[in-house]
């Protein structure tokens, strides 16, 4: 597991990163008018306060525990494990072939007992579910668990484990995340920064989101200078029980659970349309018709990897792992056709 140290090296390498703005009290009416018209990430204090969950975790990982076990149904999720000497992290293999992580199928209920497990030794496997979605296995916790500034009808997602590692990342969608038990750290950067933050492969990633090469934890500033530069511009969020961050479309997240047991649950809503790589005609019609600030954010994008790619782009990532970024195989382009063939018919 990281410890406190390794938790904060990325604050105290130079000095603490500046911590992102917070309300408190805010309703629907508020959310809507001022907070999502910013298109900046926040933090929503205590929004959560009230939810029964959050209540069974202050008394102890078991109560929450058996509470949410109770409400399983028994449907099989997706769930990440990784070993000890990983520290939690949910990365690439050696190779960048494959990934540091088994990937199962398991029911919420066993999953818990292995987190309940887990949490007695110092030195011991992580294990995580991923974006589950509530409805298909814990479908009553919706019921006594409403997010009053969004609307019902945004679907909630559980996430649930051990102290965990998620590399920085971008979603599509907007982004609202409620930690429920716990300690979530979050670390957030503007789209601008991805030139500075050393992307891997685009199409060969961690739960299917290209992710950062650097490790915040042990930061090798040898080999990624300019993340010098996107510590710079980082804000954190340092979420207790109750509390939620919302994060706009396209904004990278660095995410670390730091208790032995925690509980987090999100809500992804309003997603733009796949950008669709493959033509321009694609492209104007999935991105011309989106909000200005979120066209200026896959500006960004289009920008660092088409319009203003320089050879040495991707130099940090192995030549064998570069895909589109790199020389590509006639195996390479039909792994592409799929992948691309993939996305566009979900």
């Amino acid at each position: 597991m990281l410890d406190d140290h390794a938790m904060s090296s990325v604050s105290t390498m130079t000095t603490p990163l500046p911590s992102m703005p917070e309300v408190h009290g805010v309703d629907r009416a508020r959310f809507e008018a001022e907070i999502l018209p910013a298109n900046a990430p926040v933090i929503l204090r205590e929004v959560a306060t009230g939810w029964p969950a959050v209540a069974k975790g202050h008394e102890s990982p078991l109560v929450l525990a058996q509470y949410l076990a109770a409400m399983d149904n028994g449907r099989p999720v997706d769930a990440l494990m990784t070993r000890p000497e990983e520290g939690g992290r949910l990365f690439f293999d050696a190779t960048m072939a494959g990934f540091n992580y088994l990937h199962t199928k398991a029911p919420v209920s066993q999953v818990l007992e292995q987190v309940l497990r887990y949490a007695q030794f110092e030195r011991a496997p992580a294990v995580v579910i991923q974006s589950a979605a509530i409805a298909h296995c814990l479908p009553e916790f919706k019921r006594d668990h409403v997010l009053s500034v969004l609307d019902e009808s945004v679907e909630p997602r559980v996430w649930i484990g051990t102290a965990t590692v998620t590399p920085a990342h971008f979603d599509e969608s907007h982004n609202i995340a409620v930690c429920v038990a716990g300690r979530r750290r979050f670390t957030l950067f503007p789209p601008e920064q991805v030139a500075n933050l050393y992307v891997g492969p685009l199409d060969h990633a961690p739960a299917g989101r290209p992710i950062s090469l650097v490790d915040f934890a042990n930061p090798d500033l040898d080999r990624f200078p300019r993340f010098r530069d996107a510590l710079a511009h980082a804000q954190v969020a340092d979420l207790q029980p109750g509390d939620a961050i919302y994060m706009p479309p396209l904004w990278w997240h660095h995410v670390q659970s730091q208790a032995k047991m925690n509980v987090l649950v999100n809500y992804w809503w309003a997603p733009p349309p796949s950008p669709g790589l493959a033509t321009l005609i694609y492209a104007t019609a999935a991105l011309r018709s989106l909000p200005l600030a979120q066209r200026q954010a896959w500006r960004h994008l289009f920008e660092h990897y088409v319009f203003d790619a320089q050879p040495d782009d991707a130099n940090h990532i192995p030549p064998e792992r570069r895909s589109v970024l790199g020389a590509m195989s006639p195996e390479d382009h039909a792994r592409l056709r799929k992948f691309l063939s993939e996305r566009l018919a979900g």
